[in-house]
């Protein structure tokens, strides 16, 4: 029962970039790789609120993302250039009566630099706390040897041995934070069916996707059309066992800003809403 606590309060902190971590499996360029939704920086907030049986909209979660360009190390470029590169982060946190339901603290911090003409990640770094067990871990995506190395540490234990994980990947593959934003330059038309790659703890999943709902909705935005998104991400052999659904609202803009994301599995029901958007394009947004 403990793991399984545990694993619900990861959804939590997770579920707007799980929601968000959908990319088809396609490796073409972008034409109009200069011309993008956040440029040059955003932040959107997000607050997340838990149901189940008598327990009704509580405050749970806070999900915070950011997008920025940057320097690409050597390292991440693969040669000695210094490319400029696209940086998306993620901060998640517990807060309020999750804390007393689970008896736990968690808090999630995760980087993602992403090569910006292909929308290709190519390093993802996190930082996890559950109470007093912190991990660190690093994602490197080598797409010319088509394969993404995962290796988590423990801070607490130095001369603790580290957990390697090697799979094979093949398209451009995102991780949790930059396919947020990938999905966000895509076309999203009513009925349209995807495969979707998903890559978590050094694993790639294909994920079946549908945009399949144009609703209009009341928002921090204002009241906009929108377009739901299902991703199918329970079941055997994929990103969450068991049974459950999810679910995403992006506006039918050229924005596709994520105003609301919704989960129903058998632990309960968890709503997460944007309360919160700044940056230079914001007025576009309003």
């Amino acid at each position: 029962m403990k793991d399984c606590r545990y694993r619900f309060v990861a959804i939590i902190l997770l579920l707007s970039s799980l929601l968000f971590a959908t990319t088809p499996a396609s490796d073409s360029k972008r034409k109009d790789e200069g011309k993008l939704p956040f440029d040059p920086s955003e932040e959107l907030v997000y607050e997340g609120e838990f149901s189940r049986a008598l327990l009704r909209g509580l405050n749970v979660a806070e999900l915070r993302f950011t997008a920025s360009r940057t320097q690409a190390s050597s390292t991440q470029s693969g040669n000695g250039n210094t490319p400029a590169t696209l940086r998306f982060t993620l901060d998640a946190v517990t807060k309020g009566l999750l804390r007393k339901l689970f008896g736990l603290n968690f808090r999630q911090h995760i980087e993602s630099t992403v090569e910006p003409q292909s929308f290709s990640v190519l390093q993802t770094t996190k930082l996890d706390e559950q109470g007093k067990r912190k991990r660190t871990s690093e994602a490197v995506f080598d797409k010319a040897a088509g394969k993404v190395v995962w290796t988590e540490r423990d801070p607490n234990d130095p001369n603790r041995e580290p957990r390697v994980v090697t799979n094979q990947m093949s398209g451009a593959v995102q991780d949790i934070a930059s396919a947020f934003y990938y999905l966000r330059t895509q076309p999203l038309v009513l009925g349209t069916n995807f495969e979707l790659l998903i890559s978590d703890s050094g694993h790639v999943y294909r994920i079946p996707t549908t945009v399949s709902e144009k609703k209009t909705l009341k928002t921090v935005v204002g009241k906009v059309q929108t377009l739901k998104v299902d991703v199918e991400i329970f079941g055997e052999g994929r990103l969450l066992r068991g049974k459950g659904k999810m679910s995403i609202w992006f506006t039918d803009d050229a924005r596709h800003i994520p105003v609301r994301a919704k989960i129903n599995s058998e632990l309960g029901t968890l709503d997460i809403t944007l309360k919160k958007i700044t940056g230079s394009n914001v007025k576009q947004a309003l």
